[in-house]
């Protein structure tokens, strides 16, 4: 699919233009300047040929100088990899140094360059366009990001610009792919993780805690299967955000468990699992996502001896304080070193092989009443629980990694009580593994015939 990437000098609306193009809000969008650092892509379908956009963070100075030169490094691969430049600024301001320099750059990509001059709210705002005509480009247009004013042209241009469309189908196959969300605590090593799948530095890495704001999502072929694999801001307590930039990163964070297929959480095998660690799990847990846990830094507490049998004890703390996401495969490895990255996509592909297995009915009816009859379910109020059928449900449109649903046919909904329900599911496990699924049941008494 061809690509439309959008560059600038700092706080002119890059992130607020790609919002407009992908019609919903995926770049952070703030008048703090430097707040995208990575490329940020989505698909816009505005017109009548998709195209591909890519955010970048501010070129030209340095608002955000920790990740200057790692936010230009990523401005310049999105330039060097698109088919056409879209060079916004911003007409409230005018023309100032920072865009001459820009605009310079510009000139050397040997690509199309349509300049948008961005903030033209009003008619009377189109005089500013002016300041900019002495730049020398081609194409020029004013636009309002914030209103949507003047995108239906900026829109059929970058069309023209285009010209036909390429590999539409293999992009439908990325817009259905399974979502993959590395998530956990900042500084725990989820960009590093990514960029070691990729075998690439797609992602910008640093020891400063709150690197990754944005979710970035990016597309990934393993073994002939699609991904999308997205990058989540570091999620810590919310009393300890320091800006509004954090609190709507956080939120973002949160949210991609909650569109995900599948979550990997990482946590800092140095630190052990922390409470936060904890709450992050819980997310995936009430969203009951399938997921797995991934132990960073591995290289920095392996001992010279023994390792087989501290990766093992360090592997059943992890479990022992993870308890409530016992059905998560675990994997101990180094993001920076590659040790063990490999078993990321194994475990994974694993969990997806599973989530379409299915139980056959007089299979599950037969284990159930073995397992009750070996373990009867307790009292309560002088009723004990009765199952007198079992099945899966098989959903029409199930999507990847599928968490297995079974119903219960029972004489109470309400005599099912927490450790019996686990007993249950350790006992399907036994049978069927699952493994990084969570197990589902719904109830269905005798007397109501209502889901519970």
């Amino acid at each position: 699919m061809k690509s439309l990437a959008i560059v600038g000098r700092p706080n002119v609306g890059k992130s607020a233009l790609f919002n407009r193009f992908a019609g919903k809000q995926i770049s952070i969008v703030h008048d703090q300047p430097g707040v995208t650092r990575d490329r940020i892509t989505a698909i816009c379908r505005l017109g009548q040929t998709p195209f591909e956009i890519v955010d970048t963070g501010g070129i030209g100075a340095e608002p955000d100088p920790d990740f200057a030169a790692e936010t230009k490094d990523a401005a310049e691969i999105a330039m060097a990899s698109a088919d056409i430049i879209l060079f916004t600024t911003d007409g409230q301001t005018g023309l100032t140094p920072l865009d001459k320099e820009v605009a310079s750059r510009l000139r050397t990509t040997r690509r199309p360059v349509v300049l948008v001059v961005n903030k033209i709210d009003h008619d009377r705002h189109e005089n500013m366009l002016t300041d900019f005509a002495g730049l020398g480009f081609e194409f020029c247009m004013g636009v309002s990001a914030a209103h949507g004013r003047g995108m239906v042209p900026l829109v059929a241009l970058v069309e023209q610009l285009l010209g036909p469309a390429t590999n539409f189908q293999e992009e439908e196959n990325w817009e259905t792919a399974p979502r993959i969300a590395i998530v956990g605590r900042p500084n725990a090593g989820k960009s590093s993780l990514i960029n070691t799948i990729l075998q690439n530095k797609r992602t910008i890495v640093s020891e400063i805690p709150g690197t990754t704001r944005d979710t970035v999502d990016i597309a990934y072929a393993h073994r002939g299967k699609s991904y999308v694999l997205c990058d989540t801001a570091g999620i810590r307590h919310r009393s300890k955000h320091n800006t509004s930039v954090e609190v709507f990163s956080v939120m973002r964070s949160e949210k991609a468990i909650e569109r995900a297929d599948f979550c990997l959480l990482v946590l800092d095998a140095q630190s052990g699992v922390t409470s936060q660690d904890k709450k992050i799990a819980g997310l995936i847990q009430k969203s009951r996502k399938a997921g797995a846990v991934v132990l960073n830094k591995w290289d920095l507490v392996k001992p010279e001896e023994n390792q087989q049998e501290f990766l093992k004890d360090l592997i059943a703390e992890a479990r022992r304080e993870l308890f409530f996401m016992n059905f998560a495969p675990m994997v101990a490895l180094s993001a920076k070193t590659y040790e063990h990255a490999q078993r990321v996509f194994h475990m994974i592909e694993k969990t997806r092989q599973h989530a379409v297995r299915r139980v056959g009915t007089g299979e599950l009816n037969r284990m159930i009443q073995i397992s009750m009859q070996r373990q009867p379910p307790p009292l309560r109020a002088n009723k004990r629980l009765k199952i007198y059928y079992s099945t899966q449900i098989i959903p029409e449109n199930p999507r990847p990694f599928q968490a297995p649903h079974f119903l219960l046919f029972v004489n109470d909904p309400k005599l099912l009580v927490d450790h019996y329900r686990s007993y249950l599911t350790a006992r399907i496990r036994e049978h069927w593994e699952f493994p990084g699924l969570p197990i589902q049941f719904r109830l269905r008494g005798k007397e109501s015939r209502s889901e519970k």
